[in-house]
């Protein structure tokens, strides 16, 4: 497993040795701008030139501010993005996420981590 240094994001980033991204959001999180950019700055770094498939675990998320609703709805080097969630409140959290007009590639939320890794693997490879 490959990390991705976490100096100023609240977020934990690592590529699994199935070439699945892996974001944790901390538990209670308050998700800025600042954060957002800085998450995906990671995995952009990461990522290289390569696409990967991305779980994104938001599970008891507190908040995602508008203006970072705004930097997942950019394009990043994540092929498709699984979003994990626990309660109805991740549930309702993703939709204000996934209620962007335009994702920038297939985005669905799972509150099972098995069913977003099935997900994420089908018919998925790391893309140059």
């Amino acid at each position: 497993m490959t990390n991705q240094p976490a100096e100023g994001v609240k977020a934990e980033l690592s590529l699994d040795g199935q070439g699945v991204l892996q974001l944790k959001w901390p538990r209670a999180a308050s998700i800025s701008q600042a954060d957002a950019e800085a998450a995906m700055l990671g995995v952009n770094e990461l990522c290289g030139e390569l696409r990967h498939p991305m779980l994104v675990d938001m599970a008891t998320t507190a908040q995602v501010s508008r203006g970072a609703r705004a930097v997942f709805g950019r394009p990043c080097q994540a092929s498709r993005i699984a979003l994990l969630g626990a309660s109805p409140v991740d549930k309702v959290l993703a939709n204000f996420i996934l209620g962007i007009n335009k994702l920038p590639c297939p985005t669905r939320f799972f509150t099972s981590r098995q069913e977003a890794t099935d997900w994420l693997l089908k018919d998925q490879q790391a893309v140059a």
